[in-house]
């Protein structure tokens, strides 16, 4: 017997961006072309088929783990992935990787898009995480852009919990000029899409479409399969290779949903002081849409159009639009330079779209002509109309896109970039990234367009801005992904949108599954939320396991500090986990949002510890896709579940050599502490849009007497990423603990004895120690440009 599991992710149109969303500010945001979804499915097979044989019967470990096309079937890790596989489907190594390969197919006539049928799933029964149920590989969507599956076998008498776990991964990559995507078939066949973007670009055969690989461990099976994909394709390069912008590790606030396209220079230093007086000061600023100099051609329209020709206003020029000149400011440069003096920010980004604006640039403008733009209408994929509509494609579709000519859009982002680099801007958060790949027509496809402006866009960032300080925004088709060569950061899901209650549970679940492969890539983006708001504790906690930027969007003067002081120091800095935020491995294949009974965990770790989130993301909404007939009304579900220290991955490469196991775990919310051994479980029951987040320390014995766990800041969500060094001393006089922590805050530990006392930077302070080990006290506010102490903890000797 063996029970096996389906996780898959699919590119989509933007759920939240459909015609019942009216008007430019009620929730729409810029919206997502694309939204890589993860779809989820579980269910119990009979067996896994013949070709599945035992380990005794394998030459070798290798020879089981490889990949191979045997008599129609294709086998990962000695477990038939593919049932059936037509005789013109190809198998061929992936370099070194002794597991993986790619999966090809052979046309009879060459063309710019093919659909081939690799075969069926071994006896699957499919259940989508989003949104819907469905039998089979005929309820893969289209634009599906990772499988990942699960098999376990089951021995006599045992659960399929303890059968020893296989992982498979299918990802469907980058081939030359072509892309590939999976999709089921009402016959119940696994297809995979290969399609150029391009009827001048055909082709009879894939060969390196759709890249395969298996492991036992599905977090390192990413890993190394992404960074084996680095090396073959060259096109891309894992997120260990770049450089992370400093930017991420500071407290920031975004425009957007505090003005949307109002922004202006009077409101930005408002939001800017009324944030630093309250004890949050943000040292990053996007100044979102609504600083370009745009032009609506159809401002004449019949009103009854207006709203289809929102998002064809197209660039008219590089520099800054008349709110941000004037008597005030001559140019948007000394607005930059006031804000950096006055209110202390470090650094400041600027929006625009990867085509200059959501319809592109002007063709008809002075300072546009020497980019020979020209006006074209994007054509979409099938396998993407076949999800969702999207009313920002209608819009263009109908009214074109100002397009550059690729041969010049070098200069053009150089030219923008130089110019907002002179004028003391950082970097720049780039927007609408996949509408390019529907303008590939005539410019060799959609992988040959993206590549070209991707590049040209990372070499324009490497120019004009120092520290790679760039963010992707609705960048999730593998086009781009997958040619992401220095891009370090991107937006990892659809907006936060402040006005829709029923999508703030999808967006942490969408966030955190979406990280599995992007983090891999980039450090993912969770997006900006509001800190007054009735998700605001949920969000923020979020965000701070994230591993990546932790900023909001709120109004000037609307904010919650009691929300804020949790997320940043008073110096504005941020305690960043070191990873991508992603669900535990035992919550993969669950649908965290409407199966009424699966908590969502997240995990990451810190240089000492790990940290869990948890929350209860049912009954407040439902997936998005397909269209339902009737909306979600939200209810409250109260679901009790379990976790665990193993459920931190890789606990061990933190711990000491000769860590037993044992572990401190500290919950924020209810601030008690207790002793768990790695594989011991806490029960943990949260209602409807509630959390709890868990750092978990492994337990060291210092010299052979004392055992100690150090916990962090207490005060904060992410307590553990407070740690920057823990070491020791011992002599006649007793053990000192000496711990380098940020603050100021509420530091604590677990302590199984009592200490003789505590310093902090020299000077003894007053100590608590109860009876369930946490030792806690007070680190102080010295400096707001000092915030590392040092902590030194002495036991006597007994």
């Amino acid at each position: 017997m063996a029970l096996t599991r389906l996780l898959a992710f699919r590119c989509s149109l933007p759920p939240l961006l459909q015609p019942r969303y009216k008007g430019p500010r009620c929730g729409i945001r810029r919206g997502q072309l694309r939204l890589s979804m993860p779809v989820a499915a579980a269910a119990a097979s009979q067996s896994l088929s013949s070709a599945a044989a035992p380990a005794d019967d394998t030459p070798s470990r290798s020879r089981q783990m490889m990949a191979r096309l045997e008599q129609g079937s294709v086998v990962v890790a000695g477990r038939e992935l593919l049932a059936r596989a037509p005789p013109n489907v190809t198998l061929s190594p992936a370099g070194d990787a002794t597991s993986a390969a790619f999966l090809g197919a052979r046309a009879a006539a060459p063309s710019s898009r093919h659909v081939f049928s690799v075969g069926t799933l071994a006896r699957f029964k499919i259940w989508w995480m989003v949104p819907a149920t469905g039998a089979g590989a005929a309820a893969v969507p289209a634009e599906t852009q990772m499988l990942l599956l699960e098999s376990r076998s089951e021995a006599a008498g045992s659960s399929a919990a303890e059968g020893s776990a296989v992982y498979a991964l299918m990802l469907p990559v980058l081939d030359g000029g072509f892309r590939a995507s999976l999709q089921g078939s009402p016959e119940d066949e696994l297809l995979f899409c290969f399609e150029s973007g391009d009827p001048e670009v055909q082709t009879m055969e894939a060969v390196d479409a759709v890249f395969i690989n298996s492991g036992d461990n599905p977090f390192k099976l990413l890993k190394e399969s992404i960074k084996t994909l680095c090396t073959i394709k060259g096109t891309f390069s894992h997120i260990e290779d770049k450089e992370i912008p400093e930017n991420l590790d500071w407290f920031g606030w975004c425009t957007w949903d505090a003005f949307y396209k109002d922004v202006n220079p009077t409101g930005i230093e408002e939001g800017l002081q009324s944030l630093r007086e309250g004890g949050a000061p943000p040292r990053f600023l996007i100044i979102d849409d609504g600083w370009q100099e745009t032009v609506d051609e159809f401002k004449e329209v019949d009103e009854t159009l207006r709203e289809q020709t929102m998002f064809a206003h197209r660039l008219a020029d590089l520099k800054e639009n008349h709110k941000f000149r004037g008597e005030t400011y001559k140019n948007i440069g000394d607005l930059v330079k006031k804000i950096k003096e006055k209110h202390g920010v470090k650094y400041v980004y600027l929006w625009h779209a990867l085509l200059g604006y959501w319809g592109g640039v002007l063709a008809t403008s002075d300072a546009m002509k020497k980019y020979n733009p020209k006006l074209l209408y994007p054509v979409q994929s099938p396998g993407n109309v076949a999800n969702l509509r999207d009313i920002a494609m209608d819009s263009l579709e109908k009214f074109g896109v100002g397009v550059i000519d690729p041969a010049k859009i070098y200069d053009f982002y150089n030219d923008q970039h130089s110019y907002l680099s002179m004028m003391g801007v950082d970097g720049v958060k780039v927007d609408v990234q996949n509408l390019l790949e529907t303008l590939g027509q005539g410019f060799g496809g959609r992988v040959a367009i993206t590549q070209k402006y991707q590049h040209a866009l990372e070499e324009s960032i490497a120019q004009n801005f120092k520290g790679n300080n760039l963010i992707c925004c609705m960048s999730h088709n593998s086009d781009s992904i997958f040619s992401a060569l220095k891009s370090a950061v991107a937006r990892a899901s659809e907006d936060f949108m402040p006005r829709e209650p029923t999508f703030q549970t999808l967006h942490i679940a969408s966030v955190a599954f979406n990280s599995l492969l992007l983090g891999e890539v980039f450090v993912p983006d969770w997006d900006m939320f509001h800190s007054k708001h009735e998700s605001a504790e949920f969000h923020g906690a979020a965000r701070a396991l994230s591993g990546g930027g932790v900023y909001v969007s709120d109004k000037p003067g609307v904010h919650d500090f009691s929300v804020l002081e949790k997320l940043v120091l008073p110096d504005g800095s941020i305690l960043r986990a070191k990873h991508a935020g992603r669900p535990t491995r035992d919550c993969l294949f669950n649908d965290p949002v409407i199966n009424g009974k699966s908590l969502l965990k997240i995990w990451n770790l810190n240089n000492f510890s790990g940290i869990i989130g948890v929350f209860n993301c049912q009954g407040a909404g439902q997936w998005v896709w397909p269209v339902k007939e009737t909306a979600c009304v939200p209810t409250t579900i109260s679901i009790t579940g379990h976790l665990s220290p193993s459920d931190v991955e890789s606990l061990d490469d933190i711990s000491d050599d000769n860590w037993n196991g044992e572990t401190a775990v500290y919950a924020f919310n209810s601030c008690s502490l207790s002793r768990l051994q790695k594989h011991e479980n806490l029960e943990v029951s949260l209602s409807t849009m509630a959390c709890e987040i868990y750092t978990i320390s492994p337990i060291k014995v210092f010299s052979e007497a004392v055992q100690f766990a150090p916990i962090g800041l207490i005060n904060m969500f992410n307590s553990g990423g407070a740690l920057d060094d823990v070491t020791s001393s011992a002599d006649s006089s007793g053990i000192v603990i000496h711990i380098k922590c940020r603050g100021p805050g509420r530091f604590g530990a677990f302590s199984a004895i009592r200490p003789e006392l505590c310093r902090v930077d020299g000077h003894e302070v007053q100590f608590s120690h109860i009876e369930d080990g946490l030792l806690a006290f007070d680190i102080p506010h010295n400096s707001p440009h000092v915030n590392l102490s040092n902590i030194e903890i002495l036991y006597r000797p007994s």
